[in-house]
């Protein structure tokens, strides 16, 4: 079961970079149809008086968005989105029966449930509303941990004394994963509202209004996750260390983490935070989560269990 559960990771890995290549594709017809239709409409638009607001905002990206444009290439994108991260679910769900916790014991199951997490993240706010462009970014990342994990050990091995709590394991690890996936696609409607502008630079993105509503949600659906995670593994650390809190380099990556997402949802919910500043948020937002993730591989403290060698 170990060796079918590395390869539907392989196969899973394949599917996803099928997806990426369609949904770029995909991204590349409506920039072309983009430019197509602008030139004409353009020079129409400087030589009357008389053309409609409704075309200048159809022009400049706003309520008709060509980002809800079909295509064969972005709907076989999509298709293939969904089998990739079916088949790494269920590498993972072997995995699970394999070792009998959650597989994410050491940093080499985590990369792969985080890129899981992920690519659940973008099919599920895809459903809500086609947002192709942003997948071409979330995918990215989930094939960026999928190369990183082919570099670990694979082995299915002993976890170490303190994460010997399977139910506490299984639960904490498993927000994080969901937390970190939807953070990223967060991270990924930052980086399109910073490419966007708040003058909706390309039809072919979401507009600039969509995106903030976009990261919003995800950040709201997020961070209660998120701040589960830090208490239930508060509750952890009194049990496995005799101590609630004990500023570890991944606890306090974490605890910076919460607070940046804490500062976004307050400004942008309560003091009116949009565009920009919020997109720019995001994005330091996703690099504390990726510190975070990795923050153990760079600094020495108690959560050791990569299963690399501690610095």
């Amino acid at each position: 079961m170990e060796t079918l559960s590395f390869y539907l990771t392989v196969v899973g890995g394949i599917a996803l970079v099928a997806a990426f290549a369609l949904l770029i594709t995909h991204l590349a017809l409506l920039v072309s149809n983009d430019r197509a239709l602008r030139a004409p409409l353009s020079s129409a638009l400087a030589s009357t008086t008389a053309i409609s607001g409704s075309l200048g905002r159809a022009l400049s990206g706003g309520e008709a968005e060509e980002s809800d444009r079909r295509s064969f290439a972005g709907d076989a994108g999509s298709a293939l989105l969904t089998v990739g991260t079916f088949a790494i679910g269920a590498s993972l769900l072997l995995r699970a029966l394999i070792v009998g916790r959650g597989p994410w014991g050491n940093l080499y199951e985590f990369s792969i449930a985080f890129a899981f997490g992920i690519c659940a993240a973008t099919i599920y706010f895809d459903r809500r509303g086609r947002l192709r462009a942003l997948g071409v970014i979330a995918i990215g990342l989930a094939l960026g941990l999928l190369a990183y994990a082919a570099t670990l050990p694979n082995e299915v091995t002993e976890l170490v004394p303190a994460l010997q709590h399977p139910l506490l394991l299984t639960i904490h690890v498993g927000l994080a994963m969901l937390s970190y996936g939807i953070f990223a696609f967060a991270f990924a409607a930052g980086v399109a509202h910073l490419m966007q502008g708040d003058e909706d630079r390309f039809r072919w993105l979401p507009s600039a209004k969509r995106l903030d509503q976009i990261a919003f949600q995800a950040v709201s659906i997020g961070f209660p996750l998120f701040a589960g995670m830090l208490i239930l593994g508060s509750v952890w650390a009194s049990i496995a260390w005799s101590r609630f809190w004990g500023w570890d380099p991944k606890e306090t990556a974490a605890l910076a983490t919460w607070l940046i997402y804490a500062v976004y949802l307050h400004a942008r919910s309560q003091r009116g935070w949009q565009g920009r500043p919020a997109a720019l948020l995001l994005v330091i937002g996703f690099l504390a989560v990726l510190v975070t993730y990795s923050g153990n591989l760079w600094f020495s403290g108690l959560h050791t269990y990569s299963g690399l060698p501690t610095p």
